[in-house]
């Protein structure tokens, strides 16, 4: 029988956001793969657990991932951790995951901190939802084609951003979004937390050291839209997916009007 893969959340800084639960798997598997055993073993020693260590990494995912799908065949419990975080949310993870599935290996997951979720809380941005992009590409091509189709999205970009590409990716986040309001969250969780807000072409890092969480505000479209017709403004808020009650009270708070004034165009053109 084979066994089961876990995918164990592991602290993205401070130690003691381990869970209980984590620390149980942890302690129960027969193995751990580790994106970095050196890095990992430091953590593992902390909790005094003891087990085997293989290693899987980014650019070894497939050939690792199969040693550690062969292990799981034969019956061994594995965990999957890397550095800090969850596996799979901008980190290794995902090939092994989809391979585990295609053997039909038994995957779950066992939570833990993620540095989006913590950013977006620490953001106080209350504005519904967010899109989250990971880590820019290097090139500026790729760069672009990753940020242009949600450059018109009304929700909250995110991405990671290393200290040597923090302020090289503000410019161009810049460049392509333009300004708005963005926020900069820094080592969450450890000892130089630090939230920074600002507006893009402006907000600058000096000394940027640690790991950074971007935060752009969507697409502001609310004076563009207040140059069209209330009827058209109407037919824009239905068409992204809102029904009729909703279009007329986001057109009536777009537009700074009285619901019953929206009301009664709405009452002319929509059936």
């Amino acid at each position: 029988m084979a066994g089961i893969l876990y995918l164990v959340g592991t602290p993205i800084g401070n130690m003691g956001d381990i869970t209980l639960r984590a620390i149980d798997t942890l302690n129960n598997v027969d193995i751990i793969a580790c994106e970095d055993t050196r890095y990992s073993s430091i953590l593992l020693q902390k909790l005094e657990i003891k087990k085997p260590l293989v290693s899987y990494y980014l650019h070894k995912e497939k050939s690792s991932g199969q040693k550690i799908i062969e292990l799981l065949l034969a019956g061994k419990n594995v965990a999957l951790i890397t550095d800090a975080g969850m596996p799979c949310i901008s980190d290794p993870g995902a090939i092994l995951v989809a391979m585990a599935e295609e053997n039909g290996i038994e995957c779950t997951v066992v939570p833990g901190a993620t540095a989006v979720t913590s950013a977006m809380a620490l953001s106080g941005i209350t504005r519904r939802g967010f899109c989250f992009l990971g880590f820019l590409p290097e090139k500026n091509k790729d760069k672009e084609n990753l940020i242009l189709p949600y450059k018109n999205i009304d929700i909250q970009l995110v991405f990671y951003c290393s200290p040597h590409n923090i302020n090289e990716d503000l410019d161009f986040l810049f460049k392509i979004l333009g300004t708005r309001n963005v926020v900069v969250v820094k080592e969450i969780t450890k000892m130089f937390e630090k939230v920074e807000k600002g507006v893009l072409g402006d907000l600058k890092i000096t000394e940027p050291r640690g790991e950074y969480v971007v935060i752009v505000e969507g697409k502001d479209f609310s004076s563009e839209l207040c140059d069209l017709s209330i009827e058209e403004h109407l037919k824009y808020n239905i068409q992204k997916g809102m029904t009729k009650k909703e279009a007329i009270k986001a057109t009536a708070s777009e537009r700074n009007l009285a619901k019953d004034v929206v009301y009664k165009v709405a009452l002319q053109v929509l059936e």
